[in-house]
């Protein structure tokens, strides 16, 4: 084997379209473009939601909901998922929560629920909590603590 028998595989190559050699070739005289006509003319395309003059789709729909710029967004982690994979008296933060595959968007804050059962003590550090998932963590013999955004 050499480099003169090198070839691409079949079908990977594509002959390229001669438009406007005459009619032998399928593709002659007005070069598939039709007669007259934005799409004959030089520059002619129509843009993508075009619907030829008629009101387009997009703006004949109605403007629905608002969306609030301050929103925070926070990965939801529950008491229930920190009891089968944590050991008691162990510091439970948004790195480790991150590392053991509980939080995925490791840029947003954390905030913990109360669903499920929490039987260890464990000093649990997130952006927020809610009511019930703080009584639970305290009546479990753990200590909770606020972490700010950097």
């Amino acid at each position: 084997m050499d480099l003169s028998t090198l070839a691409p595989a079949r079908g990977a190559t594509k002959k390229r379209k001669r438009v406007g050699r005459g009619p032998g070739s399928g593709h002659g005289k007005t070069s598939g473009k039709g007669h007259k006509g934005r799409g004959a003319r030089s520059g002619g395309n129509t843009p993508p939601g075009y619907e030829g003059g008629q009101m387009p789709l997009q703006r004949r729909l109605p403007k629905r909901g608002f969306r609030n710029p301050f929103r925070e967004e926070f990965n939801i982690v529950n008491l229930g998922q920190l009891e089968d994979r944590f050991e008691a008296g162990s510091v439970v933060d948004p790195d480790r929560l991150h590392a053991a595959g509980l939080v995925r968007r490791n840029g947003l804050g954390v905030k913990v629920l109360a669903d499920g059962q929490l039987t260890k003590a464990l000093t649990i550090k997130a952006h927020k909590f809610s009511g019930p998932a703080r009584q639970k963590i305290e009546s479990a013999g753990g200590t909770v603590e606020v972490v700010t955004r950097a």
